[in-house]
Parts: structure tokens; C-alpha cells; sequence
């Protein structure tokens, strides 16, 4: 289950997992119109638009305890059964969320039942693997969230996509998600880091060990440089990330 996972590993999201703002921007512009929004998998408060009525969802009751006095209200709850009547919002949205949802389909059908439209941030695996961090850790390609990962054609089964956007990750991206830190490598090499990153936390230690080491020694060699300095030249990067905006069927 997944608040059983982040009781687990996030015990320290509200140290790394913060508000990108170039980010929020883009899913604040998505949600339109929307007054009432329910943020899905809320975990401790990022992403949360000012200036609307938001009231927040997240299973976890380690994540919740991690909210901030100006959070937004939150329920514990998981998707798959939301404790909200019937078109109780005008939007929902989640962030990063819906790959650790244990049954997609139904959480989807309750996302559609409670609110007619949906932004959601997601990642496609295929760009996404092709992170040089990968190739120090190629184990999480494995994963059982990285195998049931959705996009937009999998969304579009339940809901009806009506646009998808690439979530460009800056170079100096404050948020704490796997790919954060692509221009930052020395990052990756924090033990507390990587705990609040799902694909560390849910890997063997010994996978964890070996790809940090090997990852420390190339820094220091300098082989890194030569394998992936190109990468100074760039201000963003796309890694796979994708805001879906969809409306129910």
C-alpha cells in the first residue's frame, strides 16, 4: 500500500521535496478557473496553489505529520477511495503521485467521479532511464513503480486527455525528485537525499552502495566530467516529466 511505503521512506520529504516553481506555475495555469481543487498524494504541502480552495489527500500519516500550520487541510485517504461526494471539486491534481497508486484504473475513476477536470504530473520511463543517473543505479529500472509508471495513453483509457506538456527540470530545480539534481551530481551522494527519492529508498542497500560509490569515485577522478560535463552548457533539461490535463469522459 502506499501509505504503508511512505511511512517507510518519507520521513524527510519536507526537507528536500519542495516547490519548483517554474513547476507550480505550469499547473497552477492548467487548473484554470478551478476554485475547489483536491490535491491528490498531497504528501507535505508542496505544489498547493494560493489563492484556492485546496484540500489536500495523502495516505500517509508520517507525510502528514510533516505539514506545515499553512498547509491546507488534508485527509488521510488513499485515491482508490475517495471520502468526497459526488463532483465535491472542480479539479483535482497530483504531482508525481500516481505511480505509487496500487490500482491506477480505480483511482482514476474516483478522480473522475468527484471533479470533472484533472492536471497531473507524470513521467514517461523510457526518457526518463536515459538519465545519466541510471547508469550508476540501472536496478530501478525494475522497480515495480517504474514498470506500472503511467502516461498520458494509459490516463486516456479512464479520462480524456485534452493536453500534455514537458515539465522542463531546471538546473537549479529546488524540488528533490529523482532527476532534480541532474547538473548537481555530488547531490545524488547525500544518504538523507537519496531516502526522500523513491527509486533509492526502494532499492536494495546494496544497490544503493554500490551505485553511490562508483558514482563517488568517478567525481573524483574526474571521469564524470568526461562522460557527462557537456551537461554545464544546458540551463534545463527534459527527463521525462509530463503534466497531463484531462477531463472525464
Amino acid at each position: 500500500m502506499g501509505s504503508a511505503r511512505y511511512d517507510r521512506i518519507g520521513c524527510n520529504y519536507s526537507q528536500f521535496r519542495r516547490t519548483e516553481p517554474t513547476w507550480a506555475a505550469q499547473i497552477n495555469a492548467a487548473l484554470g478557473s478551478a476554485a475547489t481543487v483536491l490535491n491528490v498524494g498531497a504528501g507535505t504541502g508542496s505544489y498547493e496553489a494560493v489563492g484556492r480552495d485546496l484540500i489536500a489527500l495523502e495516505p500517509s500519516r508520517v507525510m502528514i505529520d510533516q505539514r506545515s500550520a499553512e498547509a491546507s487541510p488534508c485527509v488521510q485517504g488513499v485515491a482508490e477511495g475517495l471520502p468526497f461526494a459526488d463532483d465535491a471539486f472542480d479539479a483535482t491534481m497530483g504531482v508525481l503521485t500516481m505511480h505509487h497508486w496500487p490500482d491506477r484504473e480505480a483511482g482514476l475513476r474516483e478522480v473522475a467521479r468527484v471533479a470533472p477536470r484533472h492536471v497531473y504530473t507524470v513521467y514517461e520511463t523510457t526518457p526518463a532511464h536515459q538519465l545519466w543517473l541510471i547508469d550508476y543505479f540501472p536496478e530501478v529500472r525494475t522497480l515495480p513503480m517504474e514498470r506500472a509508471a503511467p502516461d498520458a495513453a494509459l490516463i486516456d483509457e479512464v479520462l480524456r486527455v485534452i493536453d500534455e506538456q514537458v515539465l522542463w527540470v531546471p538546473r537549479d530545480c529546488v524540488e528533490g525528485f529523482a532527476a532534480a539534481s541532474w547538473a548537481r551530481p555530488h547531490d545524488y551522494l547525500d544518504p538523507d537525499m537519496q531516502d526522500a527519492i523513491s527509486l533509492f529508498a526502494l532499492s536494495e542497500p546494496e544497490v544503493r552502495r554500490r551505485g553511490t560509490e562508483q558514482l563517488a569515485a568517478d567525481l573524483d577522478s574526474g571521469l564524470w566530467d568526461e562522460k557527462y560535463g557537456h551537461l554545464a552548457e544546458l540551463d534545463e533539461g527534459d527527463f521525462g516529466y509530463r503534466m497531463v490535463v484531462a477531463e472525464r469522459r
